[in-house]
């Protein structure tokens, strides 16, 4: 597939079939995502893969927020992903200080870059994905047992597609862009 098509096709996906994803499909897309582009080439994302459904249940059930639909796509979904990043590298001077007036936002820039690219690599290989970030982070990360160097930043729900989402409308050109 060329990346055009991988842009224009890739779609999040909430309903997922039972099929087992291998671990050297993951592998294989956590190898994609690693040529993300990171500030300074820090590459600070890692991925944590939760196959276990009595995980998975236990997720949704105490960590998802009220009112999201995450409970049903984190009990669907045959893996999830939790994105991590390691703190203090990103955005920062050997020093320890900020390099830009973007403080720490940089890691999570940086997060997103590596969680599309994670995303479009898993749609190359005929996998579905949905990148979700309503949770009680603070007790989920507590809860996974995340290093002290690093955070929790996103889960994503991996699996094959049980539906095909049509696409959703998008702004025009004259909206999303200007010149000077």
């Amino acid at each position: 597939m060329d990346a055009k098509t991988c842009i224009l096709t890739r779609r999040s996906h909430r309903k997922f079939t039972d099929q087992p994803v291998s671990h050297a499909q993951i592998e294989e897309i956590v190898s994609l995502a690693a040529y993300a582009p990171s500030w300074k080439n820090t590459q600070i994302s890692r991925y944590i893969a939760i196959e276990s459904d009595q995980l998975k249940r236990e997720i949704a059930e105490r960590f998802c927020l009220p009112g999201s639909n995450n409970p049903a796509i984190i009990t669907n979904c045959p893996v999830l992903i939790a994105q991590t990043f390691v703190t203090r590298r990103c955005g920062f001077e050997r020093d320890g200080t900020y390099t830009t007036d973007r403080g720490e936002g940089w890691q999570y820039y940086d997060c997103g870059i590596a969680a599309q690219t994670f995303c479009l690599a898993a749609h190359e290989l005929g996998l579905a994905t949905v990148i979700m970030g309503v949770f009680d982070r603070k007790k989920l990360q507590e809860f996974l047992q995340i290093p002290e160097d690093q955070e929790l930043m996103a889960l994503i729900a991996l699996g094959h597609p049980a539906d095909e989402p049509a696409a959703p409308k998008r702004k025009e050109l004259d909206v999303l862009l200007s010149y000077r």
